[in-house]
């Protein structure tokens, strides 16, 4: 039995950079939408913020989607 460990290396090292930006994304996301400063609550900043934390939401969805899909196929 060989092990090739340079694939494994490599598998290791996608695995950790996609798992440290989901896990960011989502953080910002929840801080995102954690911030209800009496300055965000009424304008323009406080959809901004939202719509931004969103965004980080859809990502993390479509990221994990995208691990779903290429476990299925």
């Amino acid at each position: 039995m060989n092990i090739d460990w340079a694939a494994l290396a490599t598998v290791f090292g996608v695995s950790l950079v996609v798992t440290v930006a989901l896990v960011g994304l989502f953080t910002l996301g929840v801080t995102g939408l954690a911030r209800r400063t009496p300055t965000a609550q009424g304008g323009g900043a406080g959809v901004l913020t939202r719509t931004g934390a969103y965004a980080c939401f859809g990502l993390c969805l479509a990221a994990v989607a995208y691990g779903i899909y290429l476990i299925v196929a």
